[in-house]
């Protein structure tokens, strides 16, 4: 990666230069001899970010003021956080504000810059993948690595080096607005796409940060995906047990394997201890049982929220003094609590070795960045990497592996030639939503671009609106992230239904985009940004356009846009074909027609249970043998579509299920082998998927767990045999004591292309 070095007179230099200056020592060696030189000020704002509300950046105007600069960077700083500017103003900006750093202040730190990067990095100018729920579908983990490689390098040559990413939470709530930065609702599934997505943006799985990458940060810790209500930030007041097997295991398994360099705690509490005050958490846990030796951040004003959300602090100092001696280490955005840090140290109340401790591994971290030697970024890479066509390509890849076809009654795929006239109709269709955390992209191709392109002059392709969702401006970071939602009136909507069905009427066929945008579903953080909501089911009047183009008896594609599971319920049974598109990015109209006219067979699978409606939560398919055995009086217990499932243009069949080792010791191994056959007359890609139940045990088990997978591509006629490993790993749970174990007994063993029992072949396996 190309550096720009930006040369200047270095303040307070010396005849010979600080040991922590030589880049020929040893990095812990300069990182003692800085500490050894500094204030306890000059610590403390080590362990500080620095924020300017998360629109603009400190910029040059602001640097022209000396008074100002210097009482905000006058003693240094850990990091500077988000903003939403193009390539140019951020590189411009970052390399002015990192001259003061290096050049004004006494010590010269340099700065880290902070980002965020769930699905591209958000900014204008980058290049936007599948939101993290859709992009899960692909069950893609070198998918995955080589997307967050992509991130990382346009992230760090615009001069950030520490990203806020990834999402690990394990959601088993949909009515949670944050369901669409997750992978979605099993252990298992997001702790192997959590490590690939580490892996590529540290471009390593030693610890750390590869040239032209960035330190990742583990997030939420812990319990975050299954809010009480499914509101933000809500209580998760689940066993240890449910919390060990559910929600940890993406924490634990990347903390193994891959060694994040950060990790950030939740906003929630768990028995009544908010995780940013919770010494077992994040002492006797992380740190003393599973030996994590990363930095730990706050989230933001996650300190703070001890006093004023949670009410287990007095005021902003006690929220210091408590968080950072349950193991907080690092204020974000900005410190409005841990500015007291130096009067708590004075009143010893906190440790002078904790100071030390973390302010020795964020240093760490900017020399082994190499921040010290190399602080600038240079616009020309910047830009050459952020407009790489292999990006581009990367993304079209990603949103074609990650559409999940639900439904196809013989619909799919389309003629390219069969149709004069096709109907692209819906307020989804001419509106690309990114989803939460999105950047802004050099262009981006709707649904209709995407169909309009597809076809060709030789057929017409009629739109409509049809209805409104939200009537906000569809600028994608400001509309997610502005707090006000306007809702159209039912009487515009109407019209617009009614202009709809006019337009539909001329067509052969309606392709029909409905579902959310970036106000219905996202974080909420505030009773002014709401984002979380008690129904599934879609929203304002899209039902009534539904009904209203069905009723025209005309064939019709339905292609959903949206960041949760929706309760579709009169789509599924009355609408031929149905295609799941989350949030698809910047190709989300390339990837959608190529599927729809056949050009990409689909091939996502759910990684989140689809219910038919928000009474039958909680619903996921790991439930226990006693949650589901009685139907309710107004419905049945089964969902709308299982977790795992999704539909090609193929047939896919499995034969011949074997086990290498029919009985195993409990400390063994064994392995599991199919045949995986594709009947069907399209090549196509299927994603194999093995689960597993302890029959008897101390405690209840689920019915079914997954416990490994693989993405296997097929020609026409094409067998081929797939081999799955069992491990003690996949076999082993807490038991009646808490004990981390595998008990002997008989397991089955399920293989097949979804959790849908009939959608798998089993055998047993014994262990001893």
């Amino acid at each position: 990666m190309a550096e720009k070095k930006i040369t200047g007179k270095k303040k307070n230099n010396s005849s010979k230069t600080p040991a922590y200056k030589n880049p020929k020592l040893a990095v812990l060696s300069r990182v003692s001899d800085l500490l050894s030189r500094m204030t306890t000020e000059e610590k403390v704002a080590q362990l500080m970010g620095l924020w300017k509300g998360g629109i603009e950046d400190f910029d040059n105007e602001f640097l022209k003021d000396p008074e100002k600069t210097k009482e905000a960077f006058g003693i240094g700083a850990n990091s500077i956080h988000p903003t939403f500017l193009g390539v140019k103003d951020t590189v411009e900006i970052r390399n002015n504000v990192q001259k003061y750093f290096v050049e004004e202040t006494r010590l010269g730190i340099p700065v880290l810059f902070v980002d965020e990067g769930q699905h591209g990095m958000m900014r204008r100018e980058t290049t936007v993948f599948p939101q993290a729920i859709g992009l899960a579908c692909s069950w893609d983990p070198e998918l995955f690595e080589k997307v967050y490689s992509v991130i990382a390098k346009e992230i760090r040559t615009r001069g950030a080096h520490h990203v806020l990413s990834p999402v690990i939470d394990v959601c088993r709530d949909p009515r949670w607005g944050r369901v669409e930065e997750t992978y979605g609702e099993d252990p298992y599934l997001n702790s192997e796409l959590s490590c690939a997505a580490v892996k590529g943006l540290q471009g390593s799985s030693n610890g750390k940060v590869a040239p032209g990458h960035v330190a990742a940060t583990l997030k939420h810790f812990a319990g975050h995906g299954q809010p009480e209500g499914g509101q933000n930030t809500a209580p998760a007041n689940y066993s240890l047990r449910v919390l060990l097997d559910y929600h940890l295991p993406p924490f634990i398994k990347c903390i193994k394997n891959v060694k994040p360099v950060s990790l950030m705690p939740s906003y929630n509490e768990v028995d009544g201890v908010p995780s940013h005050a919770n010494k077992w958490l994040l002492n006797d846990l992380l740190r003393k049982e599973w030996g994590f030796k990363g930095m730990i951040v706050s989230d933001y004003y996650g300190v703070e929220q001890l006093a004023n959300k949670h009410f287990v602090a007095e005021d902003n100092k006690a929220a210091a003094r408590t968080a950072f001696n349950c193991g907080v280490q690092y204020e974000f955005p900005q410190a409005n609590a841990f500015r007291f840090l130096p009067e708590l140290l004075k009143e010893g109340k906190i440790s002078k070795a904790d100071i030390d401790k973390a302010v020795s591994q964020v240093l760490e971290l900017k020399f082994m960045l190499g921040l010290f030697e190399n602080p600038y970024v240079d616009l020309k890479t910047a830009i050459k990497v952020t407009k790489d066509p292999a990006s581009e390509k990367l993304a079209l890849k990603a949103a074609r592996e990650s559409i999940v076809l639900l439904k196809n009654d013989k619909l799919l795929p389309l003629s390219k030639n069969k149709y004069k006239k096709i109907a692209v109709v819906g307020p989804c269709a001419k509106y690309v939503s990114f989803g939460g955390y999105a950047g802004e992209p050099y262009h981006k191709v709707s649904l209709y671009d995407g169909i309009m392109k597809k076809v060709g002059a030789k057929t017409e392709v009629l739109y409509a609106e049809g209805c409104k969702i939200t009537a906000n401006p569809t600028i994608p970071f400001f509309n997610w992230k502005l707090d006000e939602i306007k809702f159209p009136s039912k009487e515009e909507n109407m019209k617009l239904i009614s202009q709809a069905v006019s337009i539909a009427k001329k067509a052969e066929i309606v392709i029909l985009a409905v579902g959310e945008n970036e106000h219905l579903c996202r974080e909420a953080w505030a009773k002014t940004h709401i984002g979380d909501n008690m129904t599934l089911d879609l929203f304002g009047q899209q039902d009534e356009l539904v009904k209203a183009i069905v009723a025209l008896g005309k064939p019709v594609v339905v292609y959903l846009m949206n960041g949760r599971p929706l309760s579709i319920n009169y789509i599924v049974k009355n609408v031929p074909a149905i295609i799941e598109g989350w949030y698809m990015g910047q190709e989300t109209g390339t990837a959608a027609a190529e599927i729809i006219f056949g050009d990409v067979n689909p091939s996502g699978k759910l990684t989140i249970t689809i219910p038919k409606s928000a009474g039958q939560i909680p619903m996921y398919y790991n439930f226990k043998p006693s949650a589901q055995m009685n139907e309710y009086i107004s419905q049945d217990n089964l969902p709308l579509y299982h977790f795992g499932f999704g539909l090609s243009y193929s047939k896919f069949r499995f034969d011949n299920l074997k086990l290498e080792k029919v009985k195993i010791k409990k400390n063994g191994s064994t392995k599991v082998k199919v045949d995986v056959t594709n009947t069907g007359k399209y090549a196509g890609d299927e994603i194999v998927q093995l689960y597993i139940r302890d029959k008897i045990s101390s405690v209840t088990r689920p019915v079914k767990e997954l416990r490994g997978f693989k993405r296997v591509s097929l020609k026409p006629k094409e067998t081929k045999t797939i081999t799955l490993e069992i491990t003690p790993e996949q076999l082993a749970f807490h038991n009646i004591d808490m004990k981390y174990v595998v008990e002997p007994g008989v397991f089955d063993i399920m293989i097949g292309n979804s959790s849908r029992d009939e959608d798998l072949i089993r055998t047993t396996l014994l262990v001893s």
